[in-house]
Order: structure tokens, then sequence, then C-alpha cells
């Protein structure tokens, strides 16, 4: 829709209707946007391909504002009562980062189960899902659903889940805990990323660039 420089909007708090929080919201001539996801100034082309990706293949109506130290996607609102026009308030990471994130955690799990046994493999998938339970991560409620994420190839689901980049970042964190508990160091980390090598070249380098750049992704380099 528009990418736009600081100095072209007005941002302000206002009281969240059914919360007790303040919400920033972006006003552009005479519309109103609200604060989706928000990047780091190194994360340019993340920022940019997300929001190409709302605008140009979903449709959404957004826009990009470029700061100097970061960059951050605001969906249109209307202010009144919130109801999102689009693209939503939960608007996901993107879908190559969801991918790699299952990719290194499946890795994980079959290393559970083929070095340490069934047995142990269980408990980590419990492990897990208390995980996704506590964090309140979409699609992965039931023990079904955990199975799912575990065992399915992310490459070819019809349907990756709609995970935010905070889900990511904690997802990402505790897999590395969880896994250096099971193994006693950290020596799995270089077996889940060799499973990297199944994404395209582009979405790889994409994914890599993004683990350097996140808190918790760096754990994985």
């Amino acid at each position: 829709m528009f990418i736009l420089k600081r100095q072209d909007v007005e941002i302000k708090n206002v009281p969240h209707p059914n919360k007790d929080q303040q919400i920033p919201i972006l006003s552009y001539q005479g519309q109103t946007f609200r604060l989706l996801s928000v990047f780091t100034a190194a994360q340019e082309e993340e920022a940019r391909s997300l929001w190409r990706d709302l605008t140009d293949n979903k449709g959404k109506a957004c826009v990009l504002l470029e700061e100097p130290d970061r960059f951050s996607i605001w969906g249109k609102v209307r202010l009144d009562q919130f109801e999102e026009e689009s693209p939503g308030a939960e608007v996901p990471a993107n879908e190559a980062f969801i991918q790699a994130c299952l990719l290194l955690l499946q890795v994980l799990y079959i290393d559970v189960e083929d070095l340490l046994g069934a047995k142990q493999a269980n408990l980590f998938e419990k492990d897990l899902a208390d995980t996704f339970r506590e964090w309140r991560f979409p699609m992965a409620d039931s023990a079904k659903a955990v199975k799912v994420l575990l065992t399915v190839d992310p490459l070819a689901m019809p349907q990756v889940p709609p995970w935010q980049e905070h889900h990511l970042q904690r997802l990402l964190g505790e897999a590395y805990r969880i896994g250096k508990e099971y193994f006693g160091n950290a020596t799995f980390v270089q077996r889940a990323m060799e499973a990297l090598e199944d994404m395209s070249a582009n979405d790889r380098q994409m994914v890599l660039r993004w683990l350097q750049q996140s808190p918790s992704g760096k754990l994985w380099l």
C-alpha cells in the first residue's frame, strides 16, 4: 500500500477498548493503522518481504514505516472499535522462518528418539507441548497437533501454523534449552541446521540472516 517515513505520519497511543493497555496508532491522510510487526534496521529485507507478501499476495491494506533504527508494518484499522479491515491483528511471521523453525525442531526430535530412545522422545514431545500451551501457540493446542508439527514435512504442509515473530523467538530459545537438557551439550545444533539444506537457496539465505539478527536465533549459529 504505502512506504512512509516517520515525518509523514502521526503516531499516538490510544486505550484499547477491551484491555487495560495502550495501543499505538499511526495516522496518515485520514486513515488509521495499528502496529503489527517491528524489525530492526538490519532486518530491512525481511520487513520489506513481509510487507510485500501482505500487500501483493494477500491483498492486505498495510503500510511499511521506515525509521533510522527500525522498520515497522502497520495494518489498517477502524479506530472506533478496533475492527481490523485488514490484515487482522495477528500477522504471522514470514513463512520461511516458520518452516525453518519446524525443520530444526523435527531434527531435534528425531535425534532424541534415535540416540536416547522412544521414552525420551515421548518426554521431549511432552516438554514441547507444555511450551506450546504455556505460550499459546496457534495450531499446537493438542497432542495430535504437536505430533503433526513434529512429523509432517513443513515444506509440504498445506498451511504452516500462523505463528508470529514472538512465537518463533520463544520456540528457538525453548528448543535450544530443551535440547541441552537432553543431550548435555549443544552438539545437536549443527545436525539440526543441516535440515535447512532442504529449503530453496533464497529462503535458506534469508533464514540465516534472520537467525543472525534475532536474539534466540543466534543460539543456533
